[in-house]
């Protein structure tokens, strides 16, 4: 069995992606979009290397280790092999992405290029997949280039190698620079060497280019910039939407069945990410996805919203479990497709319209909001206003339950808080105070029935006693102060039952749900807890975590969705986005300032 784990990095072009690991494998990427079939998926695949599918891995013959890093400040990947004899290779993986005829050129396609060290002996195991990862791609081999045929997609590998070599896998020696184009069935009309070099450098100035006008905070430089890069990737620049993470079904703990595809736009969660790339300056993937999120709202034409679409907007994602996918380490079921479509989650009102709001009042956006967006926002907070009492899954999405959760009434105030402040900057003081009154409503009836008295806390549920890792984002949202006595209560209990003894880190609930206790803190929970303990003035303690948390990305600065608390390890789907946010947000309000340390 080969034994997988989450050192992997990204590569990507906010049209597709792929999670490269140490040894310079293409273990994950779906083509030709981020949510299509897995054209290479052997991250889910536990066969032998030499029967295995679904890959793009580069061999080295006595290999030693591994050396990999990011090109500073892009999402250009540089992999270092060496063997027992001091050769090796040096792969740079990149997918390309730049501005081309007054558009961004983002084309289906990867670009490995391989540097020789000394004599090293190698072979290229090129194997995509389809159908699950079960049925292989017809092999059709010319003169520079081998086409890859089968269940109705065509792609081609262009190279200046010998491609006998690639096609029977046979060991060589490498003894010159080359490249490998693995792009859509077009033949390449210039060098394959000069049009790689030519995309390599657009594609570093555009990263470089894109990541300097960031505004990024004093400390913790390179850890909010991979963070802003990979949030980037995570955005699919076509339709607008930002998916929760590239992956699918990677285990939120060992040997559980929390396996979920992550594929798609979960509107609360894109939330989060707009609102963190919006803090570092990056506005246009907001504006992006507004113009996804406008579309969706404008079509709505059902009770409820549904909290999660497609990425091309869509609601159908029907879940199933790809029975021929022996999943992450072999602990599957592996699902293509997320059931949380289907539930009722109230908090999506206040996600779009928190989503939407900086559009009113920044004066960088080059297209503001406007009466029409705000006529459409209130939809939303129409939406609000009637459910905020309501059962509904949650944040968590539960399955096999429904509440009244405060968080989500939380979020509804938030939506008809926001409206009345967008109504009053657009002189419609009328809607002004009738959204205002609708939020002292919603108010008052979360201070009544989401309150504990007797714990002083805020709690998960109306009338509970049970906690929730999200009530910490009260303060964030503006819902409370961060030195008020009730949120410094609910940090309190929070403390007090969402962190296991002998953990530093969150979990984001624990009481038994549809499959048991869960056995890993949830990352951005612990983020959530740091900036909660930076507005309660407890600044040295947050700051002490965060250093800690920062420690447990991988080696590239990347974080997935869930951590042990024993070990460290990396779990559930990756790179999460939400994770990455967290280190945007903490380490703003973490850092020192600029103006006092220059």
């Amino acid at each position: 069995m080969i034994e997988r784990n989450l050192e992997l990095a990204l590569i990507g072009n906010c049209s597709i992606g792929a999670l490269v690991d140490k040894k310079a494998e293409i273990v994950w990427s779906c083509l030709p979009r981020f949510d299509a079939e897995p054209v290479f998926c052997s991250l889910l695949k536990t066969d032998n290397p030499d029967s295995l599918t679904g890959t793009f891995a580069i061999d080295l013959a006595d290999f030693s280790h591994s050396e990999q890093s990011y090109e500073k400040n892009t999402a250009i990947l540089t992999t270092k092999l060496y063997d027992d004899h001091g050769n090796g290779v040096v792969i740079t993986d990149f997918i390309p992405r730049f501005m081309q005829y007054g558009r961004t050129y983002r084309p289906v396609m990867l670009n490995r290029k391989l540097v020789p060290i000394g004599s090293p002996k190698m072979r290229i195991r090129l194997r995509p997949a389809c159908q699950d990862g079960t049925q292989g791609f017809r092999k059709v081999q010319g003169s520079n280039h081998i086409r890859y045929l089968g269940c109705d997609m065509a792609y081609r590998m262009t190279t200046g190698m010998s491609v006998t070599a690639i096609v029977d896998e046979t060991w060589f020696i490498l003894d010159t620079e080359h490249y490998m184009v693995f792009a859509d069935d077009a033949s390449i009309t210039e060098p394959v060497k000069q049009l790689c070099e030519r995309f390599l450098v657009e594609t570093e100035s555009y990263w470089l280019e894109w990541s300097r006008y960031l505004a990024i905070p004093f400390e913790w430089q390179d850890a909010v910039i991979r963070a802003a890069i990979t949030l980037k990737l995570s955005a699919y620049e076509d339709t607008g939407a930002i998916i929760a993470a590239m992956t699918t079904s990677i285990p939120e703990a060992r040997d559980t069945e929390r396996n979920w595809d992550y594929r798609f736009c979960w509107l609360r969660d894109s939330y989060f990410t707009v609102h963190a790339l919006n803090r570092l300056g990056a506005t246009r993937t907001m504006e992006q996805y507004l113009h996804y999120l406008v579309n969706i709202v404008a079509q709505m034409d059902e009770e409820h919203l549904q909290p999660v679409f497609c990425i091309n907007g869509t609601k159908e994602m029907p879940e199933r479990i790809a029975q021929d996918l022996s999943g992450y380490r072999g602990m599957g079921p592996v699902r293509i497709g997320n059931q949380a479509a289907e539930q009722i989650q109230h908090d999506v009102y206040g996600a779009i319209v928190l989503s939407a709001t900086q559009m009113f009042f920044d004066e960088r956006i080059r297209r503001p909001g406007n009466i029409e967006l705000f006529t459409l926002l209130e939809k939303m907070g129409e939406k609000a206003l009637a459910y905020y009492n309501q059962p509904d899954a949650g944040l968590w999405e539960l399955r096999g339950s429904k509440h009244v959760h405060t968080f989500s009434s939380m979020m509804c105030w938030a939506a008809t808080s926001r409206l009345a402040k967008i109504a009053a900057k657009l002189g419609e003081q009328g809607k002004a105070d009738f959204w205002s009154d609708a939020s002292t409503k919603i108010r008052e009836a979360i201070e009544t029935r989401g309150f504990n008295k007797t714990l002083n806390a805020y709690t998960a549920t109306w009338d509970g006693d049970t906690m929730d890792a999200s009530l910490l984002l009260a303060c964030e949202l503006g819902y409370i102060d961060g030195k008020d006595p009730r949120f410094i209560g609910t940090i309190a209990e929070i403390e007090n039952r969402l962190k296991p003894e002998g953990s530093r880190y969150l979990f984001r609930y624990i009481v038994e749900d549809d499959f048991g206790m869960p056995e890993n803190a949830f990352t951005i929970c612990s983020f959530w807890y740091i900036d909660a303990l930076a507005a309660s003035g407890r600044t040295e303690e947050a700051r002490e975590l965060f250093e800690d948390l920062l420690d447990k990305r991988n080696h590239l600065g990347l974080m997935s969705e869930d951590l042990d608390p024993a070990t460290g390890e990396l779990w559930g789907n990756f790179p999460q986005t939400y994770s990455m946010v967290g280190i945007i947000n903490s380490a703003r309000i973490l850092s020192k300032k600029w103006e006092h340390e220059l």
